[in-house]
């Protein structure tokens, strides 16, 4: 097994069979997610119980409420798009479920049906932009909480889930209505790694409460602007086969939708996580 560091963020694993790993194999790829955040893997053979198989030795399995099911694998949540339609789904910065009182450890993508190019996924290091700002800011922002929320993405008045309701793509939007908006540390202690980590985003980050309204959009703008800085994304190029895992305290990501006229199928599952805890430094 070769595990190669990508430029930006993740690691490439190659050399491995996902079906028929070794307690051993295990550890050492458990021990490349811990450092990295984000492992990419090529040429894969796993079929639906192959992926849930995978899955489970991480941990239990969310049941996703608004994603489209698998009919007969409810573990897998389907991310499709159809050639006739404009909007995909993850077409913006953010990380899945930071929304839930305890947002999910990670997701497991795997690639089932590809457009002949376009479609790739963005990713970007949480842990590293928090490195990259001065230390004054950092400093204020261990102080800072969010309030996070899925109401205006999945909620029943939100647009853009009555139009993938609609194509039959997300479900449940009574279910984000009912939600309560949990609050998260703006800067956690990332709970595999221990890293100083933001853990704010674009897609359901709606305020920073310890500021006035204009300074937390304000403060949101400067710190989204630092953590998408481009020479800092690392853009995964899918193939048959491809499969990335990203933990979600860790990273964020973005599908690029730039294959109109074409299908793109991927199956997810995602990980249950745990509660975060602020990052206190010394």
């Amino acid at each position: 097994m070769n595990i190669i560091a990508c430029k930006n963020v993740g690691a490439e694993v190659s050399g491995v069979d996902l079906r028929q790993l070794s307690d051993d194999q295990f550890q050492v790829i458990q021990a490349a997610f811990f450092r990295h955040g984000l492992l990419f893997f090529r040429d894969q053979h796993l079929d639906e119980l192959d992926h849930i198989a995978f899955a489970k030795r991480w941990g239990d399995i969310n049941i996703n409420r608004f994603f489209k099911a698998h009919n007969e694998h409810p573990e897998i949540a389907l991310v499709e798009k159809e050639p006739d339609q404009q909007q995909n789904i993850g077409g913006g910065w953010h990380t899945d479920h930071s929304y839930d009182e305890v947002p999910a450890l990670g997701s497991i993508l795997a690639a089932r049906e590809l457009p002949p190019e376009g479609g790739d996924t963005w990713f970007v290091s949480a842990a590293d932009a928090f490195d990259r700002l001065d230390l004054t800011l950092q400093n204020v922002l261990m102080k800072l909480t969010a309030t996070h929320s899925g109401k205006h993405v999945f909620g029943s008045t939100s647009p853009y889930a009555q139009s993938q309701h609609q194509t039959g793509r997300l479900k449940g939007t009574g279910q984000a209505d009912e939600l309560p908006d949990p609050v998260h540390p703006v800067v956690i202690a990332h709970p595999l790694s221990g890293r100083a980590t933001l853990y704010i985003n674009p897609g359901f980050t709606v305020r920073i409460n310890e500021l006035s309204e204009s300074d937390s959009a304000a403060m949101l703008d400067r710190l989204y602007g630092e953590m998408k800085r481009e020479e800092f994304v690392e853009r995964f190029v899918w193939k048959p086969g491809s499969i990335a895992f990203w933990d979600n305290r860790a990273t964020w990501h973005f599908a690029q939708n730039d294959y109109q006229g074409h299908r793109r199928e991927m199956h997810r599952i995602t990980i249950e996580g745990e509660p975060l805890r602020r990052y206190i430094s010394g």
